[in-house]
């Protein structure tokens, strides 16, 4: 098991006062605490090693590409991509989404084609598609969600079709933690002749992925829900279709050769990253990678499990407390409504305890609205959360029951 007393150190916002007061962490699922290790990594780069990459034959520059380049090799080996050319670096998730919306679907899908999502997704993972499908007259469908909060996969194999070109789905729910069979779905999608696309936002940081082992054709996730920087986001793609893809962005870097008449495109992972990047960002991804080895997947999965089996346990001690999403497999998160009380009152009194809890629809507008809740509050967990900080959150839910009874 981990050493929560040692990773709590790590985290130096688990133990540092804000305004006078420790404040209880549960928001990891919109992004996750950042680790000294990450922040010295950033702080070495602006401070003692910045220059730009890729562009110059000086000390510097040549340092911060090694540096920056090491952290594509880092994620080849976390996710286990043929090659390292097959990631691509981009400002996010939703970027990465949109990247394979408008370069893949706008490009290849046409009238009658279809795509198919699901009802969990979040609006990252629903927008990009409508609009590819304004542009082509493609048709988006829809997985239904049960009342427990799992796909129906009935319903997805009746809307999986012929029809059906592209398939993109959530690997671990945001708002409810239900862990999606994602591979059952990449394989009967694959048998349709459609391509797979894996917002996987929510899983680097718990479990661990292989896209040979999945075989998705595409899958994207954040750096900052997986201890590493804001503004850093991961687009993985097999090789074969993105040389197919036009590029995304024009700019530097991308190119080969430019005249005013024409211009030829660099070579994959270059192609698609337009511009300079964000260089201290994924210097601290890296980090962030070698912190997440360095503690191992499978512990930081049976830590997380453990934790989220207590925390299940003790919420249901709260008087009119109701979990909404009861998967059978799910990751570490907990949405959940209480009688009398709108989830935002929820979050403002447990604000004055010092806990940070997430409420709100949480992108996820059309799986509330399938599951009959405006809103939710949502308590999310991580490697730095202690059963001690799960107490502490069933204190104050009690004592907002008892100040409302």
């Amino acid at each position: 098991m981990l050493d929560i007393d040692k990773i709590q150190k790590d985290f130096c916002q688990c133990t540092n006062p804000y305004e006078g007061n420790v404040i209880t962490y549960f928001d990891s699922a919109a992004t996750t605490l950042k680790p000294k290790q990450v922040v010295d990594a950033v702080n070495n780069y602006y401070l003692a090693e910045c220059a730009n990459v890729h562009r110059g034959i000086h000390t510097l520059s040549e340092v911060s590409t090694s540096r920056f380049e090491a952290t594509r090799d880092k994620l080849q080996k976390l996710i286990n991509t043929n090659k390292r050319e097959e990631i691509i670096f981009t400002k996010g998730a939703t970027e990465a989404l949109n990247l394979v919306a408008s370069s893949y679907a706008s490009t290849f899908l046409k009238e009658g084609d279809e795509i198919l999502i699901t009802e969990m997704e979040h609006h990252s993972n629903i927008v990009p598609w409508q609009i590819a499908c304004e542009k082509t007259g493609a048709t988006l469908k829809a997985v239904p969600v049960t009342p427990e909060g799992e796909l129906d996969m009935q319903a997805f194999e009746q809307l999986l079709t012929d029809k059906t070109k592209i398939m993109s789905v959530v690997y671990v729910s945001n708002a409810l933690g239900t862990i999606n069979p994602v591979q059952e779905m990449i394989t009967k999608a694959h048998a349709k002749g459609a391509i797979t696309v894996i917002d996987a936002c929510q899983a680097p940081a718990h479990l661990a992925l292989d896209v040979q082992e999945l075989n998705c054709d595409f899958m994207a996730f954040s750096g900052h829900k997986m201890f590493g920087p804001t503004g850093t986001g991961v687009l993985y793609g097999k090789e074969d279709l993105l040389n197919k893809m036009p590029p995304y962005q024009g700019g530097g870097d991308m190119i080969d050769h430019v005249t005013i008449e024409k211009t030829t495109y660099n070579v994959l992972p270059h192609k698609f990253e337009a511009g300079t990047p964000n260089i201290a960002g994924v210097i601290g991804l890296g980090a962030a990678i070698d912190y997440i080895n360095e503690l191992g997947l499978d512990e930081i999965k049976a830590y997380e499990d453990d934790l989220l089996a207590y925390a299940t346990e003790r919420m249901s001690e709260v008087p009119d407390l109701t979990i909404v999403g009861t998967a059978k497999n799910k990751a570490s998160v907990i949405s959940f409504v209480m009688k009398d009380l709108h989830p935002h009152d929820i979050a403002t009194l447990a604000n004055k305890y010092h806990i940070a809890l997430r409420t709100g629809h949480h992108c996820a507008q059309p799986l509330m609205k399938r599951l009959n809740v405006p809103a939710t509050a949502r308590a999310s967990l991580s490697i730095y959360n202690s059963k001690a900080d799960v107490d502490k959150l069933v204190d104050a839910l009690k004592k907002m029951v008892e100040l409302f009874s």
